[in-house]
């Protein structure tokens, strides 16, 4: 056996018809593996702790010199030394889960309710559907072939900063949903779903670490639009208007539906007949996600719900135009309205947002307009906050505020006023001053 060098291996043939073998004098196991079209390969033999026969191919040669290949034998043959198989843990390292294998893995478990959530339950189907969104749309066409032991936390920063810049925005062409935007927010919530999956791959065994801990997120904006009492008005003569144009009338009266209760979308479009409580003029939501609540609504919203038409077998109050299922177009509705009316900027989330404002402007609590939008408790005094009298008459008076604008029937929502400032008037001045007197002048008068 010769030491294997350049001049050999250049000058090595196959003539046998099969894989041809020389190995080297100098290192035990490395060899020259010669296919029979001519492709030369620098391989290891060696035995690991079963006594198992091994050969691990090192590379070509032409892409690994001589000395390299024998560079790596060595590190290889260390390996072995110290009780470790190399073809085992490259084996390993190929069947090392991707991305995209553990969010098809959290997909399935949390389906079948394998997995809870942050309230210790089982994940809402609501929050599923979101969660398999940005899976779908975001992290498996950017980072879904990625192994997740190669990913680190710069990678996933680099994810977001995609997302943000637009890297996975795109028209939808057919079907129904809308178009991909992406954007700081949709790539923050995109890196709070990728680390909550994570972290549960961890917890139950799936992988070791999680690659998204220390993930510095995007800050959320805080939401500031709210309707004015004038834009109110308008989106009322709007809604008058496409009325008459032959507008879909169950999908108005969604939208009012909306603004009279600052429901969240889901929960308007998706309301059932079974949940509405007349006696006590409330919602009993079965779930929602703060949990099972009961939430009040005002009469206005009540007179609505009551004037919409029952489909036999359909359970929901807002139907679709197949009549076998809730509505689902509030959005669409919302933005051919805004566009007649004039308005920007306004979603069914702004809807909620201004009665909260409006409750607020009506001399409200925190803690009552809390009640009326169905906030989960965030202290032990909110926690006893149910119908009682004042969320009542709170949410009567706000939906009846709103909905009077709407009809054109009232003219502003009342503007907190600040308190008049009154300056303390200044102090009188004494009638007389007594000057304290010196001694000298104490003396001076008993002598005289």
């Amino acid at each position: 056996m010769p030491k294997l060098t350049k001049t050999v291996v250049d000058r090595a043939e196959n003539l046998t018809g099969r894989d041809a073998f020389i190995w080297d004098s100098e290192l035990r196991g490395f060899g020259l593996r010669m296919a029979p079209t001519g492709l030369k390969t620098f391989v290891l033999q060696y035995r690991n702790l079963e006594r198992r026969n091994r050969r691990l191919s090192i590379g070509r040669y032409g892409v690994f010199t001589t000395e390299e290949a024998r560079a790596e034998a060595r590190i290889l043959l260390g390996e072995v030394a110290r009780g470790r198989d190399p073809m085992q843990m490259r084996q390993d390292a190929r069947s090392t889960p991707t991305i995209a294998d553990i969010c098809d893995w959290y997909l399935a478990e949390a389906e079948a309710g394998h997995l809870l959530g942050r309230s210790r339950r089982p994940i809402k189907a609501s929050s599923l559907y979101m969660d398999r969104s940005r899976i779908e749309q975001h992290i498996k066409p950017l980072i879904g072939k990625r192994q997740i032991k190669a990913l680190r936390t710069p990678d996933i920063e680099q994810l977001q900063a995609d997302i943000a810049a637009g890297a996975t925005a795109k028209d939808r062409t057919s079907g129904r949903g809308r178009n991909t935007s992406g954007g700081m927010g949709a790539a923050s919530r995109t890196i709070s779903t990728l680390h909550s999956l994570l972290e549960h791959a961890v917890r139950m065994g799936q992988i070791d670490v999680n690659p998204a801990r220390g993930v510095r997120r995007i800050a959320a904006q805080r939401r500031t639009r709210r309707l004015s009492s004038a834009e109110y008005v308008a989106l009322g003569e709007a809604m008058r208007q496409v009325a008459e144009q032959g507008e879909d009338p169950v999908g108005l009266a969604v939208v009012r539906f909306l603004a009279l209760t600052g429901f969240r979308l889901n929960e308007a479009q998706m309301l059932q007949w079974g949940w509405i409580d007349t006696d006590s003029i409330a919602v009993r939501f079965p779930d929602t996600k703060s949990g099972a609540q009961t939430r009040p609504i005002g009469a206005a919203a009540l007179e609505l719900v009551q004037s919409q038409s029952r489909i036999v077998g359909n359970p929901h109050v807002f139907t679709s135009p197949l009549r076998n299922s809730h509505f689902k177009q509030a959005p669409d509705v919302i933005a051919r309205l805004c566009h007649i009316a004039k308005l920007e900027g306004v979603t069914a989330h702004v809807f909620r947002h201004s009665l909260a404002s409006a409750a607020g402007d009506l001399g409200f609590s925190d803690i009552t307009i809390a009640g009326l939008l169905g906030h989960g408790a965030r202290g032990v005094t909110q926690g006893y906050i149910h119908i009682d009298e004042g969320l009542r008459i709170a949410t009567e008076k706000v939906s009846q505020k709103i909905a009077d604008l709407l009809d054109g029937k009232a003219a502003t929502i009342r503007e907190p006023t600040a308190p008049a400032i009154t300056k303390p008037a200044a102090a009188s001045p004494p009638a007389t001053v007594t000057r304290l007197r010196s001694w000298r002048e104490v003396q001076a008068a008993k002598r005289s």
